[in-house]
């Protein structure tokens, strides 16, 4: 398989971590990948000349290295050895940053619970991981586990989709998967009665995006289903996920600039923060 050579886990101690750890190395098993995982603390803003401490540096990362010792015996249960890092800075930075200085292919993060404001905008360091990364980010919610028996794909056809649509059919073909498809038509109820032929016109698109994706699966052995519906579209993707039983939610995701490379997009940031299975973003 070797889909991801080198996977590198963020890990602050949390039970969400920990599970995402877990999944990480059920993953790296498969996958046959190694696996880093990184620890990272802020930087010291204080006076040094205040502080009556003789080593301020081992006294901050003291914190972070005990996490990851934590983590070398989650590890240890599986039989696994792992790389550790401990870094300090901005924490999206840095794991953004060892993800690329160590080549890694893939940066697995935990999301925890389902308070409502986490619900609405997921956590501002997975959401700027997200938004900085050329790297392929794995999602796993506290409780959930990694699987592949269904996995669903969201599409719209566009560049950065037909990438994440190539994972899909990679992950479903290897682990005997089926695939399910779903494109969105994500228009205002104004813009429906004022342009109806535009909305006919997007249906069609979809219609043609999804014909293409189903025989491509079907070619290499991957049962497939597809599905055009309408309404917001994350809403329908968590819904879908719900419904259909996903094990895994496949997203395809543009790089970004500025502001909106903070802030990720309200649709997969919402298909993050809403649904209770592991999300793959897949960048393009």
């Amino acid at each position: 398989m070797s889909r991801y050579k080198k996977i590198l886990v963020a890990f602050d101690g949390s039970d969400s971590s920990k599970n995402a750890l877990r999944q990480a190395i059920k993953l790296a098993g498969t996958e046959k990948s190694w696996i880093k995982v990184v620890s990272v603390v802020p930087d010291y803003q204080g006076d040094l000349e205040l502080v009556g401490v003789h080593n301020i540096e081992s006294a901050i990362r003291g914190p972070a290295e005990k996490l990851l010792e934590e983590a070398k015996k989650i590890a240890a249960e599986y039989n696994v050895a792992i790389l550790t890092n401990v870094e300090q800075g901005e924490a999206y930075e840095k794991i953004v940053d060892v993800a690329d200085s160590e080549n890694c292919d893939l940066i697995v993060m935990g999301r925890k619970g389902h308070h409502r404001l986490e619900r609405a905008l997921l956590g501002c360091v997975t959401a700027r991981v997200i938004g900085h990364t050329e790297r392929d980010v794995l999602v796993v919610p506290k409780d959930a586990s990694l699987n592949f028996n269904n996995i669903l794909l969201a599409t719209e056809g566009s560049s950065c989709s037909n990438q994440a649509t190539e994972r899909a059919i990679d992950y479903a073909k290897s682990y005997g998967a089926e695939l399910e498809a779903v494109a969105v038509v994500d228009v205002t109820d104004e813009f429906h009665t004022a342009a109806p032929a535009a909305v006919e016109k997007f249906i069609l698109k979809f219609r043609d995006v999804l014909e293409a994706l189903k025989a491509k699966a079907e070619a290499v052995g991957v049962k497939t289903r597809t599905f055009i519906k309408e309404g917001e579209a994350y809403e329908v993707i968590r819904d879908l996920a719900e419904d259909e039983k996903a094990d895994l939610i496949v997203l395809g995701s543009h790089g970004r600039k500025g502001l909106s490379k903070v802030l990720m997009g309200s649709v997969t940031e919402k298909v993050i923060g809403l649904t209770s299975c592991p999300i793959l973003v897949v960048r393009s």
